[in-house]
C-alpha cells in the first residue's frame, strides 16, 4: 500500500482473482501486488485467492466435493448469518487441498454468508455480501445490494476472450494499469460536489468499482463477460404503509442483535437518535456492552456532553477517546490512503478506528438510521417536487456540498463538476424513479452506501466485525414502510425512542436544538492549515482548477485558511485538500493532468 501499510484482515478477508480468459502472469502480478493471499479455487474460468482460508457455503452436485455449511457463530454483521472467513484450510480447492479443482462452487468473503446455493441476487440483499459463483456453464462475480464491501475490476479483452481482474482494493489492481495512469475526472468531480464518486468510479479511468446489485459474468460459451443489474428486494417489492409502530421497530431491532448475544459489544454513542437507540436496546438485552465517543470536529463537541447523559442513564461502561489538534494532518492522511482517496469525509475518525482495532469488541454501528428512520437530507422542496426531474434536483442539493464563503473552482471546472455530477447522480438513482420511497434509497445507494460506510468498513473494518442493524432484512423493509411524512422532523424516531426507554428518550440529542458550547475546530487549527496549504498548492498546479480567489488565497499562504470556518467552505477544502494529497502520492505514475475544461484554454 503505497506510503503504509495493508491492513491486518482479521475480521473479512482481503480477496483478489480473475474471471474469464485472464493470464496466469497477470493473475500472479495482481496477487503479489497487495496483502499476502493464498490460492482459494481455481478452474480454466475462475481463480480466487484470500488472505483467510475461505471455505464454499455450497458445493453443486457433481463436482467433486460436498457441501461445506456454515458454522453458525452468530457472526453476520448484515443479519442473522455466519463468517465466511475462518473455514478449515481443508475445505478450500485448489492446489494442496487433496482433491483437483472443479467447477460448481459459491464463494462470499463478507462476514456473514448463506449455507446453501441461491441466486446471486438474493445473496447480495440478504448478506449484504460480494462473491464468485463458479458453474458448469459460467462463472458470476458479484457485489452486495449497497456494495458496501468493495469489489474493483480492470477488464481486459484478449486473443482468448474477455477477462477481468478484480480485487477488494484499488491499489494491488494499478499493478496491472497501464502506465502513466489515466486522471478519472469524472470521480473527482463527484468527490468535490458530494464528497464521494458516483456509479463505478474510483479515481483511475482503467481501475473500477462494481456498483452494488450488480455481477459480471463470464460466458464459457461466448467467452464474453456480460454484466447482470439486479434491482434489490426493496426496490423489487414497494413498500406499503403496514401501520409499523415505534414499539414494533425495538422487537426488530432486538432481533437483529439477538445473533450478536454471546460476544462482548462496543457501540460508539454520539448523543444523536441512533446510538443511543441501538445502545439502549444492546443494554435491554442485557449484551456486554460498553460505548466510547470521540470528537467530530464540528466546533461543537456536544456528542461528548450528550453521550455522557445517555451512558450514564443506562449504566454501560463510557470512554473518551481523545483528539490531538497537532496530529490532524497525519490523521487526514491516514484516513485518505486507507480509503484509497475515495472520499474526503472520516479524517476525524481515525484515532477512534485505531483505538477500536485494539479492542477485541464488534463494533455496532447505525448506518443507515437517518434516512430510513428520520428523513436525513430529504427537504420539503424534495418531498413537495411536482416532477421526478425536479425531486431528483432538490434531492441532488440537499446531498451537495453548498455554497462556500468564495468561489473555489474556475467557472469552467465548476460547470463540468456540475454537469458531470448531475448526470451520474441521475444514473445511479435512475431504477428508484417514481418508487414509493425513491427519496430514502436514493440517499442510501449514494451518500450511505459510497461515502458514510467507509467509517465502519474499511477503517474500522476489516480489522474488526462492523454490525448494521439498521441493514437487517426485517428491520430495513419494517422501517422503509413508514411514510416520509410520518417520519418529517423526527416524529417517528422519538415515538421509537420512547418505546426503546422513556429516560433516554427525554434527554438532550444532537439530533435536536442544540446549546453552542464551541470549541476550535482542529481541521483549522495551525498544524492542518500548514498542512491544507500544501496539498493546495500541489492542486494549484493543475490547470485551470481553481478560481482567481482562491489563487489569491493559496498565494497569501496557511493563514489564509482562518477564514475557512463555514460549514461549506470546510467541505469544499477538504475536497481539494484531498486531491492534491492524491496528487502528492501518485506524482510519479500520474500521466497529463490537463483537465477536460482546460484543454482548450
Amino acid at each position: 500500500m503505497r506510503n503504509g501499510k495493508w491492513p491486518d484482515h482479521a475480521a473479512r478477508p482481503y480477496v483478489c482473482g480473475a474471471i474469464g480468459a485472464y493470464d496466469p502472469a497477470r493473475l500472479e502480478a495482481l496477487s503479489g501486488a497487495g496483502p499476502a493471499v493464498r490460492e482459494v479455487h481455481r478452474t480454466p474460468g475462475a481463480a480466487l485467492l484470500s488472505s483467510a482460508p475461505l471455505a464454499p457455503y455450497a458445493v453443486s452436485p457433481g463436482s467433486g466435493a460436498p457441501p461445506v455449511p456454515s458454522t453458525g457463530s452468530g457472526d453476520g454483521a448484515f443479519s442473522a448469518g455466519s463468517p465466511a472467513a475462518g473455514a478449515p484450510a481443508s475445505a478450500t480447492a485448489g492446489p494442496g487441498s487433496g482433491r483437483p479443482p472443479s467447477g460448481g462452487a459459491r464463494f462470499a468473503w463478507a462476514e456473514g454468508r448463506p449455507s446453501q446455493a441461491l441466486p446471486w441476487w438474493a445473496v447480495a440483499e440478504t448478506w449484504e455480501t460480494p462473491g464468485l459463483i463458479d458453474e458448469p456453464d459460467t462463472v458470476t462475480l458479484h457485489t452486495g445490494a449497497f456494495g458496501l464491501i468493495d469489489v474493483y475490476y480492470l477488464a481486459e479483452t484478449g486473443p482468448e476472450g474477455d477477462a477481468v481482474y478484480f480485487a477488494g482494493n484499488i491499489e494491488p489492481l494499478l499493478a496491472l494499469a497501464r502506465r502513466p495512469y489515466e486522471v478519472n475526472w469524472d470521480a473527482w468531480a463527484a468527490i468535490f460536489k458530494l464528497t464521494y464518486p458516483l456509479l463505478e468510479d474510483t479515481p483511475y479511468r482503467q481501475v473500477k468499482r462494481l456498483p452494488g446489485a450488480t455481477a459480471l459474468v463470464w460466458s464459457r460459451a461466448a467467452r464474453k463477460i456480460g454484466v447482470d443489474r439486479r434491482a434489490p428486494r426493496w426496490v423489487r417489492e414497494e413498500p406499503f404503509d403496514r401501520g409499523v409502530t415505534g414499539g414494533d421497530i425495538v422487537a426488530l431491532l432486538h432481533e437483529a442483535l439477538k445473533p450478536f448475544d454471546d460476544r462482548p459489544l462496543l457501540v460508539p454513542v454520539s448523543g444523536g437518535y441512533d446510538s443511543r437507540l441501538l445502545a439502549s436496546v444492546a443494554v435491554a438485552r442485557k449484551m456486554d456492552v460498553v460505548s466510547w465517543t470521540t470528537s467530530p470536529d464540528d466546533g461543537l463537541d456536544n456528542d461528548i456532553d450528550f453521550a455522557r447523559y445517555v451512558t450514564r442513564e443506562l449504566g454501560i461502561p463510557h470512554r473518551i477517546v481523545p483528539q490531538d489538534a497537532a496530529a490532524y494532518p497525519d490523521e487526514a492522511r491516514w484516513a485518505a490512503r486507507r480509503l484509497e482517496y475515495l472520499t474526503s469525509h472520516h479524517a476525524w475518525y481515525s484515532p477512534f478506528a485505531r483505538e477500536v482495532h485494539k479492542a477485541g469488541r464488534a463494533v455496532v454501528d447505525g448506518l443507515a438510521g437517518g434516512p430510513l428512520m428520520k428523513n436525513f437530507l430529504i427537504t420539503a422542496d424534495a418531498v413537495g417536487a411536482g416532477t421526478s426531474a425536479d425531486r431528483r434536483a432538490a434531492l441532488l442539493a440537499a446531498l451537495a456540498t453548498g455554497e462556500p464563503h468564495l468561489p473555489m473552482l474556475s467557472d469552467r471546472a465548476l460547470a463540468f463538476v456540475d454537469e458531470r455530477v448531475g448526470t451520474a447522480f441521475d444514473q445511479a438513482t435512475s431504477m428508484l424513479r417514481g418508487h414509493r420511497s425513491e427519496l430514502p434509497l436514493s440517499v442510501l445507494h449514494t451518500r450511505t452506501a459510497r461515502g458514510i460506510a467507509r467509517s465502519p468498513v474499511n477503517l474500522v473494518g476489516p480489522e474488526v466485525t462492523p454490525v448494521f442493524p439498521f441493514l437487517h432484512p426485517e428491520f430495513f423493509d419494517a422501517a422503509l414502510s413508514v411514510p416520509v411524512d410520518r417520519k418529517e422532523g423526527g416524529r417517528f424516531y422519538r415515538e421509537i425512542l420512547r418505546a426503546a426507554g422513556p429516560r433516554i428518550a427525554a434527554l438532550p440529542s444532537t439530533n435536536g436544538a442544540l446549546p453552542h458550547r464551541r470549541v476550535p475546530l482542529r481541521s483549522n487549527g495551525p498544524a492542518a492549515r500548514e498542512w491544507n496549504h500544501r496539498m493546495l498548492v500541489k492542486a494549484a498546479t493543475v490547470p485551470g482548477l481553481l478560481s482567481e480567489p482562491m489563487l489569491a488565497v493559496v498565494a497569501g499562504g496557511p493563514d489564509a485558511l482562518t477564514a475557512f470556518a463555514s460549514w461549506n467552505s470546510r467541505f469544499w477544502l477538504r475536497g481539494l485538500v484531498l486531491f492534491g494529497s492524491w496528487l502528492t502520492d501518485y506524482e510519479d505514475t500520474l500521466g497529463d493532468l490537463t483537465p477536460p475544461w482546460a484543454a482548450t484554454l
